[in-house]
């Protein structure tokens, strides 16, 4: 059995958060959890809170137990519209420049090991 949680609008580059992700994917939630907590990385606290949010569902949704249980896959996807809201930045002798806020969907599923 496995569970998921997705945190949308994150607003934080995909690029930065996969970085993140990457260590995390394949671990169980405990050592995943740890891993993230001492990370200094903006990101880890996003992808942290995704995957407390994970094991929560599949302990209360299925009752599954929480040492059982494995980050299975960890995905970062684009937000809408490209993934950015975009923003202008003036410039010199009135020009301006767009400046692209990037967002990102996270969506962690865990499941119990093999």
């Amino acid at each position: 059995m496995e569970t998921r949680a997705i945190a949308k609008y994150i607003r934080m580059s995909p690029l930065k958060m996969r970085r993140v992700a990457d260590e995390v994917r394949g671990r169980p939630v405990d050592e995943a959890l740890a891993v993230l907590r001492n990370m200094p990385h903006r990101s880890a606290r996003a992808i942290e809170k995704a995957v407390r949010s994970a094991a929560a569902n599949a302990e209360n949704n299925l009752e599954l137990d929480r040492d059982t249980l494995v980050v299975s896959r960890i995905m970062i996807d684009r937000g809408p519209a490209g993934g950015m809201w975009k923003r202008m930045m003036p410039r010199a002798r009135g020009r301006a420049d767009v400046i692209q806020k990037k967002t990102s969907h996270v969506t962690v599923v865990v499941a119990e090991k093999q």
